[in-house]
């Protein structure tokens, strides 16, 4: 936050699984937050008061959900190398899609959807036709997958590694030659994950946010770094824009990256904090033709 300030918020409800919370998403409508995690349980929580649900049931721990407003259908990815598709008015999926390895992350923007798997793969799927692979896509990373995130126009996705690199990756075979990967959240020979990825809903860059306690705006098409944002003193394990841009969240506490000797319980803290990004911050810089460059 700009000024620094805390508010007094105070959580409005909660609701609890028996193991870890792996992810949670939102309903379009913003009545509803679904969550998925260790006990292999997805829960619906409507938020007009009734009791959380569970709407659906992997074989291993849930690691990814979103919702498909296009065709009110959740989508979950789970370590049992499957996404399932879940009407909320049936008990069973109506689909299950076997994956080639535990699914590690996953990306929705309708018509197109990205799943990472724990062997470097990137599997596209064409949300019109889901039960067919569309493209199957090694990493360009070479480290294990974090994050992923589509291009807002469905014709890429950025994809985050362990490893402080960002990778940018177009689907169109034609477009090869604008697919590049870059380095970001390091500091001298320390190298960090990248935990978040986010695009910003106007303007088309995106923010990075990272386990060295960082984020940063770039502009993927002049490939540049917009802003730099000075470090928090813990790791930022997720982050999100609200719906205009105006705000950009992000969570700070300890991500285990380097092992339970560095937790301390004492100190140890759970923060969210915003962020009002700058509109200079946040807007892409033009390109400059390479002809008219001395």
């Amino acid at each position: 936050m700009g000024s620094g300030t805390n508010t007094g918020t105070v959580p409005k409800a909660a609701i609890s699984h028996e193991q870890p919370v792996l992810c949670s998403a939102w309903k379009d409508d913003g009545t509803t937050v679904f969550s998925g995690g260790c006990d292999k349980q997805v829960k619906m929580w409507p938020l007009s008061g009734s009791q959380p649900v569970t709407v659906g049931m992997h074989d291993a721990p849930v690691k990814e959900l979103a919702w498909i407003p296009e065709t009110n259908l959740l989508v979950t990815g789970s370590w049992d190398k499957t996404l399932r598709y879940w009407d909320l008015r049936q008990q069973n999926p109506v689909h299950s899609q076997q994956l080639p390895e535990r699914c590690y992350a996953l990306t929705v923007k309708h018509p197109l959807m990205v799943a990472s798997t724990a062997d470097k793969n990137l599997i596209v799927f064409n949300l019109q036709n889901p039960q067919t692979e569309f493209k199957r896509i090694p990493s360009p990373l070479k480290y294990q997958t974090r994050c992923l995130t589509a291009f807002p126009d469905q014709q890429g996705f950025l994809v985050g590694s362990i490893e402080g690199r960002v990778g940018v990756h177009h689907l169109d075979d034609s477009l090869e030659g604008k697919n590049f990967t870059f380095k970001c959240h390091r500091e001298g020979n320390d190298i960090y994950s990248v935990n978040s990825l986010n695009f910003h809903p106007t303007h088309g860059t995106f923010a990075t946010a990272g386990s060295d306690g960082a984020f940063n705006f770039w502009d993927k098409d002049s490939k540049q770094r917009l802003k730099a944002m000075s470090r928090c003193s813990q790791p930022i394990p997720c982050s999100a824009f609200n719906s205009d841009g105006s705000i950009y969240a992000y969570a700070v506490c300890y991500d285990w990256s380097k092992g339970a000797e560095n937790h301390n319980p004492s100190t140890a803290k759970t923060s969210i904090y915003l962020h009002f990004p700058q509109e200079s911050d946040v807007k892409g810089k033009p390109r400059i033709a390479s002809s008219s460059r001395k």
